[in-house]
Formats: C-alpha cells, sequence, structure tokens
C-alpha cells in the first residue's frame, strides 16, 4: 500500500518568506492563508509541483518548516486493510448483518474480519520522514517503533493519524499508545518518553494531534480508561501538567 505525497503550488506561494506550517491546521491552527495568488483548482498535473511515493499508510497530515517537510507513516508487514471510502460506518455493517440473523461472537468476527486490524494480527515499522520542500528529494527517513502496535485500528483511522509538530529545530512525533519522540532537523533521536497504552473504543485508534507553547508539547488523550491532558517539556522530556 502506498500512500502518495503531493506538495501542491500553493504551499510555495502561500507565505512570503519561508513557508511554516509547524502543526495540524497550520500556525494560526487554523487551515487557512492570506493570499490572493492562491489557485483553484487542482488535478495530478495542475498546480502541483512534484510528487512523492511514501509508502505505507497514515492520516497525519505533512507540516513544514524552512526547506522541509516532515510526515509520519506505518509499512505493514504482509497485506494492510485498504482504507474504507463513502460514509458507509461499522454501525451500518453490523444493522446489514442483524438483518440477516448474524449474532453475537460471529458477528463480532464478521465485523473484525471487515473493519479493524487487531494488534495481534499485524506487525508494523513506524516511520518519520524528511522531504525536501523544493524538489520532493527524501532527506531522511527514520523508523521509531517496529512491532505489534499496542492497540488496533479500524480501516477508516490509520496507526499514525497525529499529526507531529515542529518549533523550527526538532519535530515532535506524537503516538496516543506508543508515546513522544523528539528528532532534530539532521534527523538524530533526541529523546522519547513512552506513554501507557489506554483503550480505545472496539480499537477504533488514536488520533489527537499535539499541540505547542513555549517549551511544552502539549497533548491529549481520549481513551476508555482515563482521559488526560498532559504537557512535556521539550528540553527536560518530563511531564509537567496533567488533568484528568
Amino acid at each position: 500500500m502506498t500512500r502518495a505525497l503531493a506538495i501542491i503550488f500553493a504551499i510555495s506561494i502561500a507565505f512570503a518568506s519561508d513557508p511554516e506550517w509547524p502543526s495540524f491546521r497550520g500556525p494560526s491552527s487554523n487551515p487557512a492563508v492570506v493570499n490572493s495568488n492562491l489557485p483553484e483548482k487542482w488535478s495530478k498535473s495542475e498546480n502541483v509541483e512534484w510528487t512523492a511515493d511514501i509508502p505505507g499508510l497514515g492520516w497525519s497530515s505533512p507540516i513544514v518548516s524552512g526547506k522541509s517537510v516532515f510526515l509520519t507513516t506505518v509499512i505493514t508487514d504482509g497485506k494492510a486493510k485498504r482504507p474504507q471510502t463513502g460514509v458507509d460506518y461499522s454501525n451500518d455493517y453490523i444493522a446489514e448483518l442483524e438483518k440477516q440473523g448474524v449474532k453475537g461472537k460471529d458477528l463480532m468476527d464478521r465485523l473484525n474480519e471487515r473493519d479493524f486490524e487487531l494488534p495481534n494480527e499485524v506487525s508494523l515499522h513506524y516511520w518519520l520522514y524528511s522531504v525536501d520542500l523544493n524538489s520532493g528529494k527524501i532527506n531522511w527517513k527514520r523508523e521509531f517503533y517496529a512491532g505489534h502496535p499496542p492497540g488496533g485500528r479500524h480501516r477508516k483511522n490509520s496507526f499514525c493519524s497525529e499529526t507531529p509538530i515542529t518549533d523550527g529545530k526538532r519535530v515532535y512525533v506524537y503516538i496516543a499508545n506508543l508515546g513522544l519522540f523528539a528528532y532534530d532537523f539532521d534527523g538524530q533521536k533526541v529523546w522519547s518518553t513512552p506513554l501507557e497504552n489506554f483503550p480505545t473504543i472496539l480499537d477504533f485508534g488514536t488520533a489527537s494531534s499535539p499541540a505547542q507553547s513555549g517549551d511544552l508539547v502539549i497533548i491529549v488523550n481520549d481513551n476508555e480508561k482515563q482521559q488526560f491532558i498532559a504537557a512535556f517539556d521539550k528540553n527536560r522530556q518530563a511531564s509537567v501538567a496533567h488533568e484528568s
């Protein structure tokens, strides 16, 4: 399974100086920039400067700092379940099976077979990529975790749906059931902090992207056991705030 990353012309003209898109939804947490010259149409060839094929699957958004694009992806050993398109969700499938008289364990087995990848079913490789903004050339890639995932995912989710953040010096990767990982722009790991795996409903998976304020990386963990907000010092890598 391949995810093709296309950095469109809009990114390079949306900023007067070096482009900065440091986190999910941009520098102001608002997915918009003020620029009257932005194109209104895109296709596989129109208003596209370059494309880069990135193996694996990830719902995380690319971020930009200076001349670098950063993104995460997960590669599955063997086949991964294809992403589900459209608006059909598991509840619709459950209703359909119930109309057919399928109940109990048989219903759950068929639901899991179609919609879910559970931890004991897959072996994964989690990657952070740095891509050159001007050319699409891969600067470096770093594997920050390998093995069975702590939790599962629905096929409308991925194993790395959280978007990284950057402060212009480091990239901070948050995977809610794995932990936090900090890399410098040369691809050297600065620190990592493991986090407990909390159960999510029906193993739908995680998705909450981190934020930053000054020297703090701030995360939200929404789960079925203990929901919380936590802040981590970028330099000391220690949790300094917690609210349940």
